[in-house]
């Protein structure tokens, strides 16, 4: 089963988490982060760059990676496109849109790729998808702790993602980045915090 979690891939849900926390003020702000290297056993979860368009439309090939999500599989040409929105960023003062993709070590192929639109230092939305060539081998579990570790290192308060009630394999992910299901429905998708 595919593993798609969290927002859409363009960002277009931005979690406005800021207004939520109790004892947050405007002034509080602080620089919004910048996507780094992060590492696991397994995997290196690098920032993301257009040039890596081409191996990860292979990755994303699969039309059943879009059955929760809807849509169907980029084209290169697309994903440069889409690329080259995310790395150039919100815009938008505070928020952060933060993207990786997940390089096997032993390989050196790409598998997936991570997101996380991180308001502040605040809250920070994610969103995993792992191709279907290594899903069922805890590739989005391990490489979900360790973005959630990292964010939580850079000081990010709340962690959210939106997962579809129907898709269990995304909710152990969740799960395993220690988010936990609100019961709260988002357009159709079950919000998850932590």
């Amino acid at each position: 089963m595919p593993i798609i979690v969290g927002a859409r891939p363009d960002h277009a849900r931005q979690y406005r988490a800021w207004d939520t926390l109790p004892g947050r003020a405007e002034g509080d702000r602080v620089q919004a982060i910048e996507a780094e290297p992060i590492g696991t056993e397994r995997f290196v979860i690098e920032p993301l760059t257009v040039e890596h368009a081409p191996a990860m439309a292979a990755v994303l090939a699969d039309p059943a990676l879009y059955a929760y999500t809807g849509g169907t599989a980029p084209q290169v040409a697309e994903l440069r496109e889409r690329y080259a929105r995310w790395v150039a960023g919100s815009g938008e003062p505070g928020t952060a849109w933060c993207n990786w993709v997940l390089r096997d070590r032993a390989s050196g192929e790409l598998v997936g790729w991570l997101q996380a639109t991180v308001s502040g230092r605040a809250a920070a939305e994610l969103a995993w998808v792992v191709g279907s060539a290594r899903q069922g081998q805890g590739v989005a579990k391990e490489a979900a702790r360790a973005l959630a570790g990292w964010l939580r290192g850079q000081g990010v308060a709340l962690l959210v993602a939106h997962v579809h009630p129907g898709h269990a394999a995304s909710a152990a992910v969740a799960a395993a980045a220690g988010l936990r299901p609100t019961g709260r429905l988002v357009d159709g998708e079950v919000r998850w915090e932590g």
